[in-house]
């Protein structure tokens, strides 16, 4: 089982193939650690962010940083797509699928929703069944063929368009430190220096300043009480591990200090969890508020100032993140 199933695929390949890689080096050797605001767009019917890159980018960044290479496919034709799967499998070549959450027919229908950005990896099949280890889960499982199927090509935004990848080589040596100092660098100019507006800590700072105005994105009381537990599930569910994936950072960071002897890594991942412990609070102030429908001006106001404050320490950590690993 993985925190996330994006950076566990990753780790569960890499780590079948021979290399010694955890789930958090993953992460944070990846840059996975981001945040970005959206306040109402074309592509978002209601104002969204998000606490992690792009999804993909962390398969990209670990073969960029540990010299790794992936061999990736797409396909419009979902015969083609299937043929392909079955060929690899047939090789015993354990295969990462991009799929539509909803359609994985082992988990229970009331925990479906639809995320085009769900991965597993496909290691085997039995007539039209085929064998899943999926991060989420502690055991292996089964997945009917035509739910795979319409899981891989799904529409809507996303879309997987029947996207798979597998491990192509391994280098001969892996130099954990400098992916490791690579990897930090770049979230901390992700989170500190990047120029555009709704991104990093000021993209905290926009959601901080926005919150307050969501009642008039809201068709009724029961719309809004939906949005605002939405934080929750963002935080807590879909930014896996906790608190937006800090606390997944912060263990990243525990283990980097031990396999760079950068001594300030460990004190900064024990003021992570703290930095976490302090999203989570918003976890649970917006869970409790958005069950009661007490969703009135002040009460968003508190909610915004909240929302400010982590932006305040995030910005502190992450400058003493960037000054620490110079």
């Amino acid at each position: 089982m993985a925190a996330h199933c994006e950076s566990g695929t990753i780790a569960s390949l890499l780590s079948h193939r021979g290399m010694e890689i955890t789930e958090p080096l993953v992460f944070g050797i990846s840059s996975g650690i981001f945040f970005g605001y959206f306040h109402k767009m074309k592509s978002f019917a209601f104002p969204t962010f998000i606490v992690r890159n792009k999804p993909g980018q962390m398969r990209k960044n670990i073969e960029k940083r540990l010299g790794v290479r992936f061999k990736t496919y797409n396909f419009r034709d979902p015969v083609k797509g299937e043929m392909k799967l079955d060929e690899l499998i047939r090789q015993q070549i354990p295969v990462a699928n991009q799929v539509d959450f909803f359609y994985l027919d082992y988990v229970p229908s009331w925990e479906r929703v639809h995320i085009n950005v769900h991965f597993l990896v496909v290691i085997g099949k039995e007539e039209n069944r085929y064998i899943v280890s999926d991060a989420y889960f502690p055991k292996l499982v089964e997945l009917d063929a035509l739910s795979l199927e319409k899981g891989r090509f799904a529409g809507g935004n996303m879309s997987p368009k029947g996207f798979i990848f597998h491990v192509d080589s391994l280098p001969t040596q892996v130099n954990l430190k400098p992916a490791i100092l690579k990897g930090i660098s770049k979230a901390c100019f992700n989170m500190l220096k990047i120029p555009i507006p709704f991104l990093g800590i000021k993209g905290i700072r926009m959601f901080a300043k926005k919150v307050t105005e969501w009642p008039k994105f809201a068709r009724d009381t029961e719309h809004l009480s939906h949005e605002i537990m939405k934080i929750n599930i963002l935080l807590e569910d879909q930014g896996t591990g906790g608190a937006g994936f800090r606390f997944i950072y912060a263990t990243f960071l525990q283990q980097a200090a031990a396999i760079t002897g950068i001594a300030e890594l460990k004190s900064l991942s024990e003021e992570l969890m703290n930095i976490g412990d302090g999203w989570r609070e918003i976890s649970l102030f917006t869970a409790r508020i958005g069950k009661n429908r007490d969703l009135g001006p002040d009460k968003l106001k508190q909610l915004s100032e909240m929302i400010y404050d982590r932006a305040d320490v995030e910005e502190r950590f992450f400058k003493s993140l960037s000054l620490a690993i110079k």
